[in-house]
């Protein structure tokens, strides 16, 4: 039987407080009996112009509310900030925790039973569950899914691509009319990135933990049958209310482990990385910088898709999607954990089939035995740094080389392509003040274009290092999340041109070859760096944001304060 829903302390109150809530439903033309018993659903929508990801979420949002109606339930949709990762100035990931607030406070304040979280682009999907995790009701995801795969001059294109013609553009073997003629031929139809950036990585991440219906990683936004998931998200979030199945009932230390696992196997996102361990210090399960280590592990690249293999979402879909891959991860994964549908997550997968093993792998035969992320620790990430294998060459996973020292972004934009610079291909690029607090809000920055002058010499990567993060998209050698950060003093604050680096991705370790006294003398010198913002949600952000190791939340949002509301206004 199920238990006196949430939303009757609004709706079936008497007197004064009772009419007040019930009358002002009415003027939307709303009858008396479709808040009388009936659980309520509250769909939390980013939809917004300003994020071309999400453009088409009220059209899905119809969807849903149809899946709510017919399983007997009241769909309420309510909007929050969006965060669109193209448009967003400094950084969408500054805005990440805010949006995070957005959705607690208007889900813990509003007469709702149930929600469903509308995710699409990079950021809105940590953000959403981050909030509600901290409300932890019945709660469902509902991904936007990527674009349709783009296509330019008789090939396949997708996001990361755009590096490469950005490279070929600045050297001119494009031409800016080529360049402008690719823009419309990537970015086709509706959706998010076409590729296993961040996005999908997020809409990945939320199926194998069990936070949304199977198939919700890699359906195109273009494709019916992401409406179809959609109305039948609607239609089971009104049977989770009515099990009083909750956030905290689905994400357990094993569902976590079940996502790194994912994770390591499609080539996802190093950002996957610190937007877990947000969502897990929410929900109250402890994780640490090394769970993710998983390169080393034995978990092989099974998803050939950019940027770390050929192919793209689209394809992905077209194979049997996140399903026919977890079939394949099978032995690895926590099998029993729950999921939204109420079934074990080898539910999920059990009857899957993989229609083209170029796309999919077995674990006999991947794609690629090095994979995942490598977590990396020495004096100059004291608290860790990540890597992504898979996107990295493979020659430079164990490299010395001199620091080439960039202190901020804009040093970094004034000097890259200076012909003097003092750069080689055995350089180790390194950009400073990139972090949670230096930025603020830690920007995609960290794959750093290659000097012009080595790129007409045919160079294509090179060692690069910083405390902020990098696309999902890109691809490189690249070091990221660098901690403690370079505005917080840490180690990587007294790195100066031609210090010698030693990167041992093999080992796991990341060096300055300075001793412990020349750090510490160089610390005691390091200058005061004024980096507080001295207003607003920057300067709020700024004063309690935590390291990247910790997943770059506020300090004070950690956990949550449940659903219960002590206080009544009227």
């Amino acid at each position: 039987m199920m238990q006196e829903l949430r939303s009757q302390q609004w709706f079936d109150r008497k007197g004064k407080d009772g009419f007040i809530y019930r009358a002002w439903m009415k003027n939307q033309g709303i009858p008396d009996d479709e808040f009388r018993g009936k659980p309520v659903i509250g769909i939390c929508n980013t939809w917004s112009e300003l994020t071309p990801c999400n453009a088409h979420f009220r059209e899905l949002a119809e969807s849903i509310k149809r899946g709510v109606i017919e399983a007997g339930g009241l769909p309420v949709e309510f909007p929050v900030m969006s965060l669109g990762e193209t448009l967003m100035k400094p950084t969408a990931m500054l805005y990440r925790n805010l949006v995070s607030m957005d959705v607690e406070e208007s889900i813990r304040a509003n007469p709702l039973d149930g929600v469903v979280l509308m995710c699409g682009c990079d950021k809105t999907t940590p953000a959403l569950v981050m909030g509600a995790c901290s409300v932890d009701l019945p709660s469902i995801v509902v991904s936007g899914g990527p674009m349709l795969t783009g296509k330019y001059r008789g090939r396949d294109i997708g996001t990361a691509d755009v590096w490469r013609f950005s490279e070929a553009n600045r050297i001119k073997m494009m031409s800016d009319d080529e360049f402008r003629t690719a823009e419309a031929c990537m970015a086709r139809s509706r959706g998010h990135c076409a590729v296993m950036g961040t996005a999908s990585t997020m809409a990945c991440m939320v199926e194998s933990l069990g936070l949304s219906l199977p198939e919700n990683g890699a359906i195109p936004a273009a494709d019916s049958r992401r409406k179809v998931l959609a109305q039948l998200s609607g239609r089971r979030i009104v049977e989770m209310v009515k099990e009083d199945l909750k956030l905290s009932d689905i994400l357990t230390r094993e569902a976590f482990e079940n996502a790194i696992t994912v994770n390591a196997a499609i080539g996802g996102s190093t950002n996957f990385v610190i937007h877990l361990m947000a969502i897990a210090a929410r929900i109250g399960v402890t994780l640490s910088m090394e769970d993710f280590n998983t390169a080393l592990k034995g978990i092989p690249l099974m998803a050939n898709l950019q940027p770390s293999g050929k192919y793209f979402m689209e394809d992905f879909f077209y194979a049997g999607g996140l399903p026919a891959l977890m079939k394949e991860l099978n032995e690895l994964l926590n099998r029993e954990t729950i999921t939204v549908a109420g079934k074990p997550i080898s539910a999920n997968y059990e009857n899957a089939e993989c229609f083209n093993r170029d796309v999919i792998s077995t674990m006999e035969d991947p794609f690629d035995k090095i994979a995942g992320i490598i977590v990396l620790k020495g004096n100059l990430c004291e608290n860790g740094a990540v890597l992504k294998a898979s996107a990295a060459s493979p020659a430079l996973m164990r490299h010395t080389g001199k620091a080439v020292v960039f202190e901020d972004i804009d040093d970094y934009k004034a000097r890259i392509d200076d012909p003097s610079l003092d750069v080689d291909k055995d350089s180790i690029l390194v950009l400073k003040n990139v972090g949670p607090k230096g930025y603020p809000g830690m920007p995609e920055v960290g794959n750093m274009a290659i000097p012009k002058k080595l790129l007409e010499q045919g160079i294509a990567d090179m060692v690069r290092i910083s405390d902020g993060r990098m696309s999902g998209t890109g691809f490189g050698t690249v070091v990221l999340h660098i901690s403690p950060e370079a505005a917080v003093g840490g180690t990587f604050a007294i790195v100066q041109d031609g210090d010698v680096i030693q990167l041992d991705c093999f080992a796991g370790t990341l060096e300055l070859k300075l001793t412990d006294p020349e750090i510490a003398e160089r610390k005691q010198r390091l200058p005061v760096r004024e980096t507080t913002i001295g207003r607003g949600y920057t300067h709020l952000y700024q004063s309690h944001v935590e390291q990247a190791h910790l997943g770059a939340d506020l300090d004070f949002l950690k956990g949550g304060s449940g659903n219960r509301v002590t206080k009544d206004s009227h």
